[in-house]
């Protein structure tokens, strides 16, 4: 690594069902006073479902996590080389097997030296890796497997600041952990682009993806600052430079 309610919306919809059930039945005499109700009506109606709006996506952001853990954690890999070891995602899957993203400085060493051969490990299972793309620049590589394995989708837009989202990977090799926190910030470091986090982060997470409520990806966990009194200052390589340098993302 480098150093660097709904319970509330559903009564809203219901009177708003009520109203209108109860309105069906009735034979209206259109006066100037009823067009002025009429539209007083239309007015209350769009302000309460605004709120209902507000309240489903408010909802939508707070994820059962741990379900989503469950969910994600099988995608997850350490890629450990003779030289040390990092974490990588399924992003592509297919006949010919799958494909894992990573940072390239992962496997920096162990390319420097024309081994290509990397060990894909997750649990008691290892399988054999081959780097087959890389990218210095913006510190990203692929390694492919013969297995067929399930990937993680990409997010199709930038998330929001705010957004609470959860690292997954293996620090200090101990695969399968989590942590989360917030996107915290946008930053261009060194001419690159960041999404600034606040989950803690440890070297063995390189190259773990970081993922929204959704389960989708929304970064590739890379490094964070260190110092003293520094705290919650990780980093990760937007999904979308992965998915436009690397040319690995699935169709969505």
């Amino acid at each position: 690594m480098r150093s660097l309610s709904t319970g509330t919306a559903g009564v809203i919809a219901a009177a708003l069902a009520a109203g209108v059930a109860a309105s069906a039945g009735v034979a209206w005499r259109v006066h100037d006073s009823d067009v002025r109700a009429t539209a007083a009506q239309q007015q209350t109606i769009a302000r309460m479902q605004n709120e209902i709006n507000v309240l489903t996506e408010r909802d939508s952001e707070q994820a059962d996590w741990s379900q989503l853990a469950g969910r994600t954690e099988p995608s997850v890999f350490t890629i450990s080389t003779e030289a040390g070891l990092g974490s990588g995602w399924v992003v592509r899957s297919d006949v010919s097997g799958s494909d894992l993203v990573t940072n390239f400085h992962v496997v920096a060493e162990a390319v420097a030296t024309g081994e290509q051969t990397v060990d894909v490990v997750q649990a008691d299972r290892t399988l054999k890796g081959t780097v087959v793309r890389t990218d210095r620049t913006d510190d990203l590589a692929v390694v492919h497997v013969r297995e067929r394995l399930a990937p993680l989708k990409p997010a199709t837009a930038r998330p929001r600041l705010g957004t609470t989202v959860m690292v997954l990977g293996s620090p200090l090799g101990l695969g399968g952990s989590l942590s989360i926190g917030l996107v915290s910030g946008f930053r261009s470091i060194d001419g690159s682009d960041y999404v600034q986090f606040s989950a803690p982060i440890s070297p063995g997470n390189s190259g773990g993806p970081v993922v929204d409520s959704q389960g989708h990806v929304i970064g590739i966990a890379s490094g964070k600052y260190v110092g003293d009194g520094v705290e919650a200052l990780g980093f990760a390589i937007p999904v979308s430079v992965a998915c436009a340098q690397l040319n690995v993302c699935e169709e969505t």
